[in-house]
């Protein structure tokens, strides 16, 4: 819809008001906003509050025997039953991974123990040549 300027008797050359609504812009931006959150809203699903540590599933058979290594709830760190110092750990792992470099690992950790020292320890046990590593939980009644 355009109108022109007719006061000044609209002779002397000047272009009228346009007042339409241009909505190509309007559009783009809208569908930029509907990627954008479609994009987004799968990773905000991650918040989600649950209790890992029982699964209902049968355990894996294993060809080997793996290592596991423990952490309680007051923090001592133990390769199989003995104790180790969490200082030097990664020393301590480290001739084991270099006898059995794809020996499985697994790590028992007390259900209190916060994330970041279950992977504090997991990282050790990474940095002494043990390539993968899994998480034990018990099982679902």
């Amino acid at each position: 819809m355009a109108f022109a300027n007719l006061e000044d008797g609209g002779d002397d050359g000047e272009e009228g008001v346009l007042s339409e609504i241009n909505v190509t812009p309007f559009v783009d931006v809208m569908l930029v906003l509907l990627i954008v959150f479609m994009v987004a809203a799968p990773m905000m699903m991650a918040g989600v509050p649950v209790d890992l540590p029982r699964a209902a599933q049968a355990p894996v058979p294993q060809v080997t025997q793996p290592l596991v290594v423990t952490l309680d709830r007051q923090g001592r760190i133990f390769i199989e039953e003995a104790e180790a110092n969490p200082a030097a750990l990664v020393a301590t792992l480290q001739p084991m991974a270099a006898a059995a470099p794809d020996r499985p690992v697994f790590l028992r950790a007390d259900r209190s123990q916060s994330y970041g020292e279950v992977m504090r320890v997991l990282a050790a046990m990474a940095a002494a040549g043990f390539g993968r590593a899994s998480l034990i939980g018990e099982a679902a009644p």
